[in-house]
């Protein structure tokens, strides 16, 4: 008699496409495992990554605006399930495996640091060994999570998450689209976020975008991903030639008017001398590290550890910690 697992299995067959992965296909674990009986192997890894504490901490780490004061700013997990949304959307229209492209999509930003890019950036000056949040990614699930065991997931999920900023040939098409829509969900809603912050006004949106993409956050939406889904084909995922052209004027925009705006990024100037005296503090003071960074600190260095500390902090927990060591307490004569 098949178990749940099978059924999926056999479902798969039908449903995703000759470009798709099937889960009964995937290369494997870095660790073997017995297979689930109810869970694919895909539908195993969204259940880890969205049981990890990384995922956890993405609701307390910043998007693009530091400190945001309104309850309708996007977080950085928000980023996340968005990104996830617009890949099953994609995938399901194509064909392809939505358990795998979910899978990466969840966990492609499980390495970004606190503060943003703002943070990141901070981190690639201070730490030797420099730092980018893809690669950081990947370690959290390999190395990190589950006190240094890691998440074990599928080759498949992880070559996703390790390149979803920058792609290879051998990249799955569901890697490919969770690339894509990650570009897609942010570069919309960032403007979005920067209209509601006052940065800019609709009007000031230039007009290619509003002409070919149109006036509101789901409007543009719609108009990007209709267009990727019905100019992809054989597993190639592409936009039109007109789209392809609206879309890298608006990609570029968003980097001219927005992610670099001073009044976005006004209290940018703050985050490298958070992050380099905490980093300062912890090499210099290994012992204060949690126990499982103690063990990558002997093991990999305690530059590594002091680095994987700092960059799995939320913005909030950061400044709690700069402030609990480097900024005296009030105290009073009795």
């Amino acid at each position: 008699m098949s178990c749940p697992r099978e059924e999926r299995e056999e479902l798969e067959r039908l449903m995703v496409g000759p470009w798709g992965v099937l889960a009964e296909n995937s290369a494997g674990r870095l660790v073997p495992e017995e297979p689930c009986r109810i869970r694919t192997c895909f539908q195993r890894d969204i259940d880890r990554i969205t049981h990890s504490k990384s995922f956890r901490r993405l609701k307390h780490k910043t998007q693009v605006f530091l400190q945001p004061e309104g309850d309708h700013y996007r977080t950085r997990l928000t980023h996340t399930l968005e990104v996830s949304r617009l890949s099953r959307t994609v995938a399901r229209a194509l064909r392809l495996n939505e358990d795998l492209a979910e899978a990466i999509a969840l966990g492609h930003d499980l390495g970004h640091t606190p503060f943003g890019h703002a943070g990141e950036r901070a981190l690639n000056k201070i730490y030797p060994g420099g730092f980018k949040h893809y690669e950081q990614s990947l370690r959290v699930v390999d190395v990190l999570e589950r006190d240094g065991q890691g998440l074990n997931l599928c080759q498949e999920t992880r070559m996703g998450i390790l390149h979803h900023t920058h792609g290879v040939p051998e990249d799955t098409p569901e890697a490919v689209t969770v690339r894509l829509c990650d570009r897609i969900a942010y570069v919309n809603h960032d403007l979005d976020d920067a209209i509601r912050a006052g940065i800019l006004t609709d009007e000031e949106v230039p007009g290619l975008i509003r002409s070919g993409c149109g006036e509101r956050n789901s409007e543009r939406i719609n108009a990007i991903l209709t267009d990727l889904i019905e100019n992809s084909s054989e597993g190639r995922l592409r936009m039109s030639d007109r789209m392809q052209k609206v879309f890298d004027y608006f990609h570029a925009f968003m980097y001219s008017d927005v992610y670099t705006n001073p009044v976005a990024k006004r209290e940018e100037g703050k985050v490298e001398g958070i992050l380099a005296g905490l980093y300062d503090y912890y090499t210099k003071n290994p012992d204060k590290l949690p126990p499982e960074l103690v063990l990558i600190a002997e093991r990999e260095g305690v530059g590594r550890a002091a680095c994987d500390y700092i960059s799995g902090m939320t913005d909030g927990y950061a400044m709690e910690k700069y402030g609990e060591i480097f900024i005296p307490f009030a105290w009073t004569v009795k």
